[in-house]
């Protein structure tokens, strides 16, 4: 280990994550569960996917292993404490915003749907791409109340009506 890699990781650590935004704690945890849930659908199902003649099947339960793999670094690094750049690459995802994982992990999983529509590739990569979506209804952020929504068109009413009033002024 050299200098420069320590002083990589604390500056990547320093900064604040972009997924905070407006995830609640018990929310993140549900996603992060989510993760670690997919990584353990997707290699057993790849594993059982590799147990084969067929050689797209074969190539879709080694993707499905590789799934599980970069899900387990990206949200539980800890589960990988013999690989150096773990933490790194998970306080890189953890800077990420949530829309950006949610097409990510969305997208790894549908892969193996492409390659192989198996039963077995249906069911594996299910709740990897539920992570995916839990990220992406993050993404969206809060669900407002009937109130607030109306007081802000309301606001946009009044301030329609005032360009309106001041473009007919103009004019006169």
């Amino acid at each position: 280990m050299s200098g420069s890699d320590g002083a990589s990781a604390t500056s990547v650590n320093s900064a604040p994550p972009a997924q905070e935004e407006g995830m609640t704690w018990w929310y993140r945890w549900l996603c992060r569960l989510s993760g670690v849930l997919g990584a353990i659908s997707c290699a057993i199902s790849g594993l059982f996917s590799c147990i084969t003649i067929h050689p797209l099947n074969i190539a879709a339960g080694v993707w499905m292993i590789t799934n599980a793999f970069v899900l387990l670094l990206c949200e539980v690094p800890f589960c990988c404490p013999f690989i150096e750049f773990a933490n790194t690459v998970a306080a890189k995802v953890d800077q990420l915003r949530s829309w950006q994982k949610a097409v990510f992990y969305c997208g790894m999983a549908v892969v193996p749907i492409i390659i192989s529509l198996t039963l077995t590739t249906l069911l594996g990569n299910a709740v990897a791409f539920a992570t995916g979506v839990l990220y992406g209804l993050s993404a969206l952020g809060k669900k407002g109340d009937a109130i607030s929504y109306a007081r802000i068109q309301q606001q946009k009413q009044q301030a329609d009506e005032e360009k309106l009033a001041e473009t007919l002024e103009g004019e006169l």
